[in-house]
């Protein structure tokens, strides 16, 4: 059966490349267009598409107040179109937070110069999407607040967390047990589709003296990393800041890998930023870093892979285990995308899984 798309853009133009684009795919139906978000809640409604791909600047409603209303009222795994820079970062961030379940940059000139795999990345984007977890829940508005690293003490969370999915009916699988307690010299964190929102509800529930350094390895452009660090460092009690070459890994602090580039730790506490290889599928790739983890820090490492699509993180987790370092992974009812997790937990490299909102707590009980 076709994935029903409906297409949402005030530009005449950009409607019809997408729909072209997507319509010659057999496997995707376009459904209908939107030219700004009050129709585009309305089209949602009225034709229930798999996917909607949403544009963010709109007359009478823009995208992120269309997600929000779509995700209440009738989720819907949608894709947003972006500009690579730091406001469309920012813009981006928010509609995931909405509950946008991945992005691509509005000038398809930044994904490639090569038509065919500008074709090829969308259409797999949209039918990749249109099997995520979005529809089983609907989303809150979030109202995130900064968080004061000035202050001691803040209680529950500093914020509302990101929005937050309801719990659907579904066959519970038995829990894996609370973790025991260890000196974790590093916590490493790998994710793709569905991260930074991931993230951002694990990483808030960690206290300002948390007793291991981070790293997050986030599949995201090279223009998105520096906002989104900044937007986890005001949400977050611990500080968060896109890793640089030389920075030293402390207590407190999770690194981001940078976009574009790769990122490797050693056994001295130093990050390495390394350029992005052409020949890798990922920039940053969690493979590389979980790997670089493993021969700098043996069996001293808690490695955790969330939500996103593919396989990122098998091999370095495989290398992990090696060393005797443990290795988690979130269950499929929490994913966005039940791929990277499902890549370690079919290959029997999970020490535990857990679910999103379990997670954070359970890195809390584990480090000493």
């Amino acid at each position: 059966m076709a994935v029903k798309v409906l297409v949402v853009d005030d530009s005449g133009f950009f409607r019809r490349r997408v729909s072209e684009i997507l319509s010659a795919d057999p496997t995707i139906q376009v459904v209908g267009t939107a030219t700004n978000g009050k129709e585009a809640i309305d089209q949602a409604l009225s034709l229930k598409p798999d996917v909607i791909t949403m544009d963010y600047e709109m007359p009478m409603m823009d995208g992120i107040t269309a997600v929000r209303h779509i995700m209440q009222r009738c989720p819907t795994p949608v894709l947003m179109f972006s500009s690579l820079t730091h406001e469309g970062a920012r813009v981006t961030l928010d509609a995931l937070d909405a509950g946008a379940v991945d992005y691509l940059p509005k000038n398809f000139e930044d994904i490639s110069r090569n038509p065919e795999k500008v074709k090829q990345l969308l259409c797999e984007k949209v039918h990749t999407i249109s099997r995520s977890n979005r529809r089983l829940s609907s989303y809150a508005a979030p109202t995130p607040q900064p968080v004061s690293h000035t202050q001691p003490s803040v209680s529950s969370l500093g914020s509302s967390p990101a929005p937050r999915p309801a719990a659907p009916a579904r066959a519970v699988s038995a829990a894996s047990p609370a973790p025991k307690r260890k000196p974790y010299k590093l916590v490493a964190i790998g994710t793709s589709t569905g991260g930074p929102v991931a993230l951002q509800r694990v990483l808030t529930q960690l206290p300002a003296n948390f007793p291991a350094p981070i790293v997050l390895i986030q599949h995201m452009p090279a223009a998105f990393t520096k906002a989104f660090a900044e937007r986890l460092d005001k949400l977050c009690k611990i500080s968060v800041k896109e890793a640089e070459d030389g920075d030293m890994l402390r207590p407190g602090l999770a690194l981001l890998a940078p976009g574009g580039k790769q990122m490797m730790v050693d056994g001295r506490g130093a990050v390495k930023i390394l350029p992005g290889d052409e020949r890798l599928n990922y920039k940053p790739c969690v493979d590389i870093t979980f790997g670089s983890a493993a021969k700098s820090y043996g069996d001293k490492v808690l490695s955790v892979v969330l939500t996103g699509m593919g396989a990122d993180g098998r091999e370095g987790a495989r290398l992990l285990k090696q060393g005797g370092s443990t290795v988690w992974a979130q269950d499929e009812a929490s994913c966005v995308i039940y791929g990277m997790p499902m890549a370690i937990v079919k290959a029997n490299l999970a020490d535990a899984v857990y679910s999103l909102d379990e997670i954070g707590k359970h890195l809390v009980e584990a480090c000493v």
